[in-house]
């Protein structure tokens, strides 16, 4: 019986032995069945439509939804702010911008995500049974998407590492491309990308349009000193008849006090559903809805840490604000802006809409009524000199915070009624720390600040004075007199219309202008009682116009050489 058992077993591995040297690859080959992988998730036309739907959500969560050091990597550290909760770690350029610091590395990793996801589905589309119609919007999109990361990596890094194709096996053999280069693939891509994409009144909201693909390439044409290409690309976008700036007040809270300005930043009037034909791309956000990206903190982020301000009068010290859905809810002024920003930008213009009280807030009465300074003006009346002016208390640009609050985040009586404050501010718990509302990647004005620069790039300052005085009008601002129109004044006139909306970070390195920025605006500060808090203009160095490679990058590249830009030790 034995020798029965062990003939039928050498016959049946001598079988196999004859299959697999029939096709040994094929024998060899794996197949995962309880596992996910490029093979057996990207089939079916709503298997690519996911993978494009990530691409869609990595600009939101690296802008507006990070965490850790990294959260304001794009916007502090510029002439726009500083980080006022972390100042002494966070604010000196000769700790943070170093080759081996994490927000470096996670920010080059975050941008090659959406190139490497972009290059997944570019790489696979072409073989999907997906109608045409469909595969080159998706093809349109991932374009986009790779160009968006590109010009990121290049403003920031310089020349980096071009990919192209799906990465299906380690690689340790990159070496990096000029910065010429690199925008002239994100300009190849968006002009591919252009006659596949649809025009902006014909794509749901938050969709990437024909006119924000025009947008990107105006930019990127500036980039590689094309300046009549960047000028005639913008006009297609502006001169579309789908979109137009938004001079009028319009859509939801028409009942309530606000300019044209304000208007634009009320929640429910982000996308071009309300009427507002002046957004080219919003990231979306829906309220307790599971496959939505978490609101922005910003909020918690900008606004003074004013819920911690404490005001003396006489012998009585109380703290002076409850938190409110009406002052944007929780903050703790994870960044705060620069006084540039808070006055300079402003002086000699008081009629600008865009530093009105439904735009900038620059006083609250005292709300505690146990204190005898109970309903006086916290500045008007020189209680603000009790607190610190590094964190504690400055002006809240509420237009990019601003937005309703759920009321599940209310605070609320026995009775279940919302708890106001003596003023009729809605009272909220300490975990209202979002707005609760989609987001700008970009708007029409910044198309007509693009084509000021192309302008400038030509020299023709009439030109640029006149696209420039296009956004200004809408703000009821005074025109700007050619003579007066240069890069620094253009970038002032950025800080005015687009505050935090614009990656500051990312506009400065791209022109070599963030030392020069920073340096002049971004400087110490005096808190209460003489307190020193020293910003990043006092430790930036001439090199850090451009980013490090990550040292990782470098070390893990043992097949080739990859360089590090000048100024960094690894």
């Amino acid at each position: 019986m034995k020798t029965i058992f062990r003939t039928a077993g050498m016959f049946m591995l001598a079988a196999l032995f004859a299959l697999a040297s029939c096709d040994e690859n094929k024998f060899l080959e794996e197949k995962p069945l309880a596992i996910y992988t490029a093979e057996n998730s990207l089939v079916t036309a709503s298997d690519f439509q996911a993978a494009v739907n990530i691409l869609y959500k990595r600009p939101g969560d690296m802008i507006f939804y990070s965490t850790g050091d990294d959260m304001f990597s794009l916007f502090h550290g510029t002439d726009l702010g500083f980080c006022s909760a972390d100042v002494a770690r966070l604010n000196t350029y000769s700790a943070t911008m170093i080759p081996s610091n994490g927000m470096v590395r996670d920010l080059w990793n975050k941008l090659y995500g959406i190139v490497n996801q972009a290059n997944l589905i570019l790489t696979r589309i072409g073989n999907a049974d997906i109608p045409d119609a469909d595969k080159n919007v998706m093809r349109g999109e991932a374009l986009f998407f790779r160009a968006f990361g590109y010009r990121m990596l290049a403003n920031l890094f310089g020349g980096v590492p071009l990919v192209t194709e799906e990465i299906t096996a380690p690689r340790r053999d990159f070496v990096r491309t000029t910065r010429e280069e690199t925008y002239t693939q994100a300009k190849n891509d968006l002009e591919e990308a252009v006659p596949l994409l649809g025009n902006i009144d014909a794509v749901k909201d938050g969709k990437i349009s024909k006119q924000m693909a025009q947008h990107l390439l105006a930019e990127i044409c500036i980039s590689l000193g094309d300046y009549d290409r960047a000028i005639s690309t913008a006009t297609d976008v502006i001169d579309y008849p789908a979109v137009q700036l938004m001079t009028g007040r319009f859509g939801t809270k028409l009942d309530q006090p606000g300019d044209a300005y304000s208007d634009l930043f009320k929640t429910g009037n982000i996308n071009r559903s309300s009427g507002n034909r002046e957004t080219l791309w919003a990231v979306q956000y829906d309220y307790l809805n599971p496959a939505s990206t978490g609101g922005d903190m910003w909020p918690w982020k900008m606004n003074p840490f004013y819920q911690n301000i404490t005001v003396t009068e006489g012998d009585v010290t109380v703290t002076a604000f409850q938190l409110t859905a009406e002052k944007g809810g929780r903050s703790v002024a994870w960044m705060q802006p620069t006084l540039h920003v808070i006055y300079g930008i402003w002086e000699g213009d008081a009629s600008d809409m865009r530093i009105s009280e439904h735009n900038i807030i620059r006083d609250f009465r005292i709300e505690n009524e146990a204190s005898p300074a109970f309903g006086k003006w916290f500045v008007a009346d020189g209680y603000s000199v009790q607190a610190d002016p590094v964190r504690q208390w400055f002006p809240f640009v509420m237009t990019k915070v601003m937005g309703d609050i759920p009321e599940d985040f209310y605070v609320r009586d026995a009775n279940g009624s919302p708890v106001l404050t003596a003023f009729g501010e809605h009272v909220v718990t300490a975990s209202a720390n979002n707005s609760f509302r989609d987001q700008y990647m970009c708007r029409l004005a910044e198309t007509y600040l693009l084509r000021a620069e192309a302008h400038l790039g030509k020299n023709d300052r009439n030109a640029a004075a006149a696209d420039i005085n296009t956004v200004r009008a809408r703000a009821q601002a005074a025109p700007v007199d050619p003579s007066e129109v240069d890069i620094d004044y253009l970038l002032d006139e950025r800080l005015r219309e687009l505050y935090y909306e614009e990656m500051r970070m990312v506009t400065l390195c791209r022109l070599g202008k963030l030392v020069d920025r920073t340096r002049k605006y971004n400087v110490t500060y005096t808190g209460l009682a003489g307190r020193i808090y020293e910003s990043t203009g006092t430790s930036i160095q001439d090199y850090h116009n451009l980013w490090p490679i990550p040292f990782a990058e470098i070390e893990r590249n043992i097949d080739a050489v990859m360089e590090q830009n000048p100024g960094y030790t690894n």
